[in-house]
């Protein structure tokens, strides 16, 4: 990498919060900022960053609320959506920008999704990796109809796939503990890259949490696994531990904990539901928790979407660190068609 694309450190900090953030590309280029989800960080982004600054865009990952070097607020309501977007659009402040690309991964998809909803102006595009749109607000109980009945029968799965989040609200200190307990081993158990072989079965790391009471059953540990070097190195895996032994997993969980709070919030955006700037979503063929393939989870989606570019990418969830070429040259292409004036050559 040449030392123009090298990733620089900086801090967007105000009365209310402080956001790390990783840049790369020129300053005074067309922003596109990267939204990381639950347990990630600023380097989930580690893929994409230089490569679009190499296109000529300024491309921003930072650590979000309660993660890394970011403010970790310590209430559970501290982590509305409502504040999160507050949070990126003080960090483009900072920049100076009017506008950015915003593209967002698992809890970052509802959060370019709500800026998109609440902050249109503040857009010029945004894409998605995973998490479809809800226009409602993106909690279980909006999304359960959408659910696949034939594999996730009601009197079985009351909560289909997402049992687990239901989990978060009855048993926080439970759910957060089991994580703590081995950081390093609950890491390796979740950064998995996706299973073709899952594909049409309940999925067993999300659909039963409640009924073997906890992510990781009565011992509320995460077994001892290899590291999946197809999604992380050693390295990053280093700097994941690092971050969640120190923060502690009671910020990134409470993201979980503001259902009702995140729906209000998207009702008052209900004159902005339609999004009619270009959105791009990107499947994950093997993503079993946000499966939107065959079932219904992406209606919302098309139905609200004006300008809508969908692709599959063959990943399972942490799609832009199991399969960052496919998600950078979707990205690039989608880019290209649809925003040229914003294409600036390195």
């Amino acid at each position: 990498m040449s030392s123009g694309l090298s990733l620089t450190e900086h801090f967007a900090r105000s009365p209310r919060h402080s956001s790390f953030y990783l840049a790369c590309g020129a300053e005074d280029a067309i922003p596109i900022i990267f939204v990381h989800g639950w347990p990630e960080l600023s380097i989930s982004w580690r893929g994409q960053l230089p490569v679009f600054a190499g296109l000529g865009f300024r491309a921003i990952a930072p650590d979000m609320r309660g993660y890394g070097r970011s403010s970790v607020p310590p209430r559970r309501e501290d982590y509305a959506l409502e504040l999160i977007v507050a949070d990126m659009i003080e960090l483009l402040d900072s920049i100076g920008a009017p506008r950015a690309i915003w593209v967002g991964h698992d809890w970052g998809a509802p959060v370019v999704w709500s800026i998109a909803q609440h902050h249109p102006e503040r857009c010029h595009d945004v894409a998605n990796l995973c998490v479809p749109y809800i226009p409602e607000g993106f909690a279980v109980r909006a999304i359960l109809p959408l659910a696949d009945r034939n594999l996730y029968p009601e009197d079985k799965f009351p909560f289909a796939q997402w049992d687990y989040q239901i989990f978060y609200e009855e048993n926080f200190e439970r759910a957060s503990s089991g994580f703590e307990a081995d950081v390093r081993s609950t890491v390796r158990a979740l950064f998995r890259a996706g299973d073709p072989a899952g594909r049409g079965k309940p999925n067993n790391r999300t659909a039963f949490v409640r009924a073997r009471g906890g992510w990781f059953g009565p011992g509320n540990r995460a077994p001892a696994v290899p590291r999946d070097e197809r999604v992380i190195g050693e390295e990053d895996e280093d700097r994941y531990v690092a971050a969640l032994e120190r923060n502690g997993f009671a910020g990134p969980d409470s993201w979980y904990m503001n259902a009702q709070a995140n729906i209000a919030y998207a009702e008052r955006a209900r004159t902005n539901w339609r999004l009619t700037m270009p959105v791009l979503f990107l499947h994950g063929a093997y993503d079993y928790t946000c499966e939107t393939i065959d079932s219904r989870l992406a209606e919302p989606m098309r139905a609200h979407c004006a300008d809508l570019t969908e692709a599959v990418v063959p990943s399972g969830h942490w799609m832009a660190q199991e399969k960052p070429a496919w998600v950078n040259a979707a990205l690039a292409k989608w880019l290209a068609q649809k925003a040229p004036a914003l294409w600036v050559s390195a």
